[in-house]
């Protein structure tokens, strides 16, 4: 339990991956010490490769913080952004301030845990506590053990128990702060220029905002959208590419703006038990157990977990990644997806699962190339999510597909886009191709393909690997290992 304050000294609550009021245990417990609140966010980009989010996630952080920012400012309180090592920064402001302690919630992955103790350790010798809670997650990672007290590693097993024993209660937005006041000259030194989170020159990121509106109420209301429809066709609808048929809530969920609690929370009370809401209770069960699978886990973003891997011959083909990495591998559904990617920041669930295979199989290439390249580019980047679908697609990680069983694009393409109508959005230079010849435009007539005003090696390139060989190629590096 939080000690109660003892006269005018603030507490902090530092901000992370958690930009909300609602449902955040770290400000309930700062308030109910009865100190005067002040509300800190720090970019911190000395952390590791893994802990500094990406180019895409800093565009949708701004965001993100307006609307904390605008949130706190309902209630009479402000946001204070800085920049850099929270080593150095959090002690300073503790001092320039004379707060009395901090709060914040968990983090998962291993730099921020170290940090957090090394904050923990030197805050201490000064007299001032760091208090943690966990609330980025639906249960503490220790809630769900075998009976010999060990990590699951399997979805199943884990969901079963996590279904069983439910989510934590989300809590209320807490009611009578108070917030200490920010003196302009407070750490000017290092104050984070918000506006410099978003790229103007050069500006590459006009398809993310005809994409996304970033702020609580956007994703209040995508989550109403959404949970009109979770009745209805979701289960169904959500693997089609075409079709606005997901949630569309994972970037609001990564970056905090919305409490996987509280979402657990609503979906069970108006989902009514349907077959929509059960499918989409266990995806935020996968969720909690890619966090699972990090703490218990931590080298999962570096190091494949199945460790036959580690022998695996992975390719170094620079031009080969390039072309996947821009949408030019010559497979339409991989390139649509890929330019999806690029233009929105997003990608659909099902063309994820696609590029993975193909990369890490056809392609022969090592999943954490893919890993480092959906870092940069997904405003939904998650550490622990990214990090264990890359090693599901590759065969590498816990609970993972078979590296064998291996996607073909094609049938893909033919099974969740039968129509094409996502291939032609995002390859509109095969816009008048259709059917096989849309998705296989190799296999097309030279006729066909004049027609269409489709000159492969050209106005569209060719296959960068023939799908049967690269299949044969990714079994023959299987089999040897």
């Amino acid at each position: 339990m939080s000690a109660r304050c003892g006269g005018v000294n603030p507490v902090i609550v530092w901000f992370r991956h958690d930009v909300r009021l609602d449902d955040h245990p770290a400000l309930m417990a700062a308030v109910a010490t009865g100190c005067p609140v002040l509300c800190v966010y720090i970019l911190d980009q000395t952390l590791d490769h893994v802990a500094a989010r990406g180019a895409a996630y800093r565009w949708w952080l701004q965001g993100a913080l307006a609307s904390l920012r605008a949130q706190l400012q309902r209630y009479g309180g402000t946001l204070l952004t800085l920049v850099g090592d929270a080593q150095d920064v959090l002690p300073r402001l503790v001092s320039d301030v004379g707060a009395v302690s901090v709060f914040a919630h968990h983090r998962i992955l291993e730099a921020e845990q170290a940090q957090d103790q090394h904050l923990v350790d030197g805050l201490a010798r000064r007299g001032v506590g760091f208090q943690l809670e966990w609330g980025s997650v639906l249960r503490h990672p220790h809630d769900i053990l075998t009976k010999e007290r060990r990590a699951y590693r399997v979805y199943t097993a884990f969901w079963k128990v996590l279904q069983a024993i439910g989510a934590e209660t989300p809590l209320a937005v807490p009611q009578n702060i108070t917030f200490a006041p920010v003196p302009d000259d407070l750490l000017a030194g290092k104050r984070l220029d918000e506006a410099s989170l978003r790229s103007v020159a050069p500006d590459w990121a006009a398809g993310f905002r005809a994409s996304w509106r970033v702020d609580l109420d956007a994703g209040q209301q995508a989550l109403e959208l959404f949970l009109d429809d979770l009745c209805g066709a979701y289960d169904a609808s959500r693997d089609y590419m075409a079709e606005e048929g997901t949630s569309r809530l994972s970037p609001y969920l990564a970056s905090g703006m919305l409490s996987p609690r509280r979402l657990w929370d609503v979906v069970m009370r108006r989902g009514e038990g349907s077959k929509g809401a059960q499918v989409f209770l266990s995806e935020l069960g996968w969720r909690e157990f890619a966090q699972y699978t990090l703490f218990h886990t931590p080298s999962l973003p570096y190091e494949n977990v199945n460790q036959k891997f580690h022998a695996m011959p992975w390719r170094n083909a620079v031009q080969d990644l390039k072309a996947w990495q821009m949408g030019q591998t010559g497979v339409p559904i991989v390139d649509a997806a890929m330019r999806q990617l690029w233009h929105t920041g997003w990608m659909h669930n099902r063309a994820r699962m696609i590029v993975g295979s193909f990369l890490t199989k056809h392609l022969l290439m090592d999943w954490r190339e893919g890993e480092a390249w959906f870092r940069d580019t997904l405003v939904d980047y998650d550490p622990a999510s990214n990090a264990m679908n890359w090693q599901w697609v590759a065969g590498t990680g816990i609970d993972a597909a078979p590296f064998f069983r291996i996607f073909n694009p094609t049938l893909q393409a033919e099974k969740f886009d039968s129509e094409g109508v996502y291939i032609r959005r995002w390859v509109p230079e095969l816009g008048a191709l259709s059917g096989k010849a849309l998705r296989e435009p190799w296999n097309a007539s030279a006729t066909v393909l004049r027609s269409a005003g489709v000159e492969l090696g050209r106005t569209y390139p060719r296959p960068i690997v023939g799908l049967p060989e690269g299949r044969d190629r990714a079994l023959g590096a299987l089999k040897a290992l």
